[in-house]
């Protein structure tokens, strides 16, 4: 329907109450002034003005109201638009315009968020990768202006190369991980396997770095040694080497690591606990970010690449379980996640 301007409107209501005027003048003087005439032509006159002025406001508010309607209706395809607009015009347009605001003012908030999730994310990654290429590229200077020929620093410098070199490809599978297994492009092999077997193979790869720092691997008290589960062993063994790791460098002479299983039922719960330095409890909510450490030096000197425990959130939500963590401030820390057990 093409939208009628007000002023034509106005000027259509005025026409008709002077058309209707006249008509009424006429139709009186026809009775000669009787009021038979009044009687018929008053109620009838009404009834044609209140139709009258009801069609012509009609025709401009639902014009008006309509293309705006539609708009919405483009952007929320859940609404189901129809005709049966015209008859309720507001009560239903209200409702409907307020719940479309409300959802594009969450989904402004969600972008907002994740646009500064992305400039964080982008400012971690080159801060990242900046470290090791600028230490490169000083070493392999000072080879070039003659260093090279030094025996007392050539080898050094080559093998701290090496080192950096070996820290960007660290950072770059990790983050190849990350993406495959956000975009379901890493699919878990899921087979059954024995887990005290598997954790036992990580504490033997482990055993040595534990010792470096003065850590001790152990199992938890009363430890069952014949619980299967159905899991990517693969991936498993990468998030037990994970919290492992991390518990290591960041626990303490004389510290331990403790690893343990508790029997759920239907999923068997791991447990990775530690005596080290523990995390601030404004620290948790966010111990799962990618890049994101509690002890930044500390984390760099021991070579993380600060994606460990965001990798491990990703595997373990890949095999539909959960992971949670639990920590005190000077008293240690304890990782739980679950598996499904095998029947």
């Amino acid at each position: 329907m093409k939208p009628i301007a007000p002023q034509r409107i106005a000027g259509y209501i005025t026409i008709s109450f002077m058309a209707l005027s006249i008509l009424l003048l006429l139709i009186n003087n026809l009775f000669n002034n009787s009021l038979l005439s009044l009687i018929i032509t008053i109620p009838l006159f009404t009834v044609i003005i209140f139709y009258l002025v009801s069609f012509f406001l009609n025709s401009f508010i639902y014009a008006k109201i309509k293309p705006i309607y539609k708009t919405i209706h483009n952007f929320k395809s859940s609404l189901k638009y129809s005709d049966s607009v015209k008859q309720d015009i507001f009560s239903g347009l209200d409702r409907q315009v307020t719940e479309w605001m409300k959802g594009k003012s969450e989904e402004i908030q969600q972008l907002r968020k994740l646009e500064k999730y992305r400039k964080e994310y982008l400012g971690n990654v080159s801060h990242e990768l900046k470290t090791p290429i600028f230490n490169i590229q000083g070493y392999i200077l000072t080879l070039l202006e003659g260093g090279i020929d030094d025996p007392n620093i050539n080898i050094q410098y080559l093998k701290r190369t090496e080192k950096s070199i070996d820290r960007m490809i660290s950072i770059i599978s990790d983050l190849e991980a990350i993406a495959k297994l956000e975009s379901g492009e890493l699919e878990m092999q899921m087979e059954k396997f024995n887990l005290y077997n598997l954790v036992d193979d990580v504490f033997d790869l482990l055993e040595v770095s534990a010792k470096k720092q003065g850590v001790e691997l152990r199992y938890g008290k009363s430890i069952e040694k014949y619980i299967n589960v159905i899991a990517d062993k693969q991936r498993i063994s990468q998030v037990l080497s994970n919290l492992i790791v991390n518990a290591i460098h960041y626990g303490h002479q004389g510290g331990e690591v403790t690893v343990s299983f508790y029997d759920m039922d239907k999923v068997i719960l791991v447990q990775v606990r530690d005596s080290g330095i523990g995390i601030p409890p404004s620290e948790l909510p966010r111990i799962f970010e990618r890049f994101y450490r509690v002890d930044k030096s500390r984390s760099r000197q021991q070579g993380g690449t600060g994606l460990g425990l965001a990798i491990v959130k990703h595997i373990i939500e890949a095999h539909k379980q959960t992971i949670n963590v639990n920590s005190s401030p000077g008293k240690g820390t304890s990782f739980t996640f679950t598996l499904e057990k095998a029947k």
